[in-house]
């Protein structure tokens, strides 16, 4: 019986199999993407972390006032001129001085400054002065300002004080010296900024004021001047110009004397025909360009007889050679330029500017002088 059972059990075992199993709970849906791309995990960074912070900048370096320092000698007086400049406060004031030295080491002439905006002080050593110079603004088109020399004014012969418009309407004026207690200007400039009208007076008031017009084609000045201790008289003058001929034509007057000039001017010719009148002394001017380096430079008095030529050669912006002669003083002689003429040392090569001139006299050859000026600017 026993054996009856446990072969009943083998063949049930044998013939049936085992039901798979039950899952209770029934299968989520798949996640939808969100919305927002830039909510996406990334790759190998859990998003649940906050992100690193930046570090923090380094803190500024502390940078020294910039100083400039230019040195300039001239052959002729044998001479340095000194000049030392630095911006402090961020560049809202700024410290200079200067002074001459020679070969023997002396310093002369040494001057010191503290300029601002709105104030500003040079003192000279020598003098023992000191000028003084304030301003402030009133609203957005007026400005005050006042200049006040210490010395001079101990002696009673300087005192300025100045209410200028920073727009175009008013400005008033008040200067004192030694001749005069002061004096007293208001200028009015039209809606057209070429039209100006000026009226002045000394103070005390003597006679009438000076009064001046300026518009497109000039200015007429008219004022009362001292003939002799009594007698006063009226003073016209002025300057008239007007178009003509592709030229301009200049009518410049004071009282009795006349001058008469045209100007024509074109790519390569320039030629400027002038008349004094009473005197009747006729001269000319005379300018060609034989290119973009190259010009030539004439002038002629025809009642003395005195010329002057001058030819100039440009090389590039920063190299020059000019060599001309003066029949005047009867002297020939030539220069050259190592940075612009009209111009200082920062833009020249190396911040040095150079002037060589060879001078000539006419009549004693042996007086042959070589001449020289240089300049050096260092920014520290």
């Amino acid at each position: 019986m026993g054996e009856s059972s446990s072969t009943t059990t083998a063949v049930m075992s044998t013939n049936s199999s085992p039901l798979p199993a039950q899952n209770p709970d029934p299968p989520s849906p798949p996640e939808r993407s969100p919305k927002n791309p830039s909510s996406l995990p990334i790759s190998g960074c859990p998003t649940d972390e906050p992100p690193l912070p930046h570090p923090p900048p380094p803190p500024p370096a502390r940078r020294l006032p910039a100083v400039r320092i230019s040195s300039e000698y001239d052959s002729e007086s044998s001479a340095f001129l000194n000049k030392v400049s630095c911006r402090v406060f961020n560049g809202l004031a700024k410290i200079k001085a200067q002074f001459q030295s020679n070969r023997n080491g002396d310093i002369n002439y040494p001057q010191i400054g503290f300029i601002t905006k709105y104030l500003s002080v040079l003192y000279d050593y020598e003098d023992q002065n000191a000028v003084v110079t304030g301003s402030f603004d009133v609203g957005s088109r007026l400005q005050v300002k006042g200049v006040h020399d210490v010395k001079r004014v101990q002696l009673g012969e300087t005192k300025y004080f100045r209410i200028s418009d920073l727009g175009s309407n008013f400005l008033f004026k008040y200067h004192q010296n030694k001749s005069r207690q002061g004096d007293i200007k208001l200028v009015a400039t039209m809606p057209d900024p070429s039209y100006k009208v000026e009226l002045g007076s000394p103070v005390p008031f003597a006679g009438l004021p000076r009064a001046s017009l300026r518009f497109p084609h000039g200015e007429i000045l008219l004022e009362e001047k001292e003939v002799d201790e009594v007698k006063r008289a009226l003073s016209v003058s002025g300057v008239l110009k007007n178009n003509i001929l592709n030229g301009v034509c200049t009518a410049q007057f004071k009282d009795e004397d006349l001058n008469l000039r045209y100007s024509y001017k074109d790519e390569q010719v320039t030629f400027i025909p002038s008349l004094s009148l009473p005197s009747n002394v006729l001269s000319f001017a005379f300018k060609r360009r034989f290119g973009p380096s190259d010009k030539l430079s004439y002038i002629y008095n025809f009642n003395s007889s005195y010329w002057n030529a001058v030819y100039k050669h440009t090389f590039g912006n920063d190299f020059k050679v000019k060599a001309g002669y003066d029949s005047e003083v009867r002297l020939g002689w030539a220069s050259l330029w190592v940075g612009k003429e009209d111009e200082g040392a920062k833009g020249a090569p190396m911040k040095v500017k150079l002037q060589l001139m060879l001078q000539v006299p006419q009549d004693n050859i042996h007086a042959t002088a070589l001449l020289f000026r240089l300049k050096k600017r260092w920014d520290l």
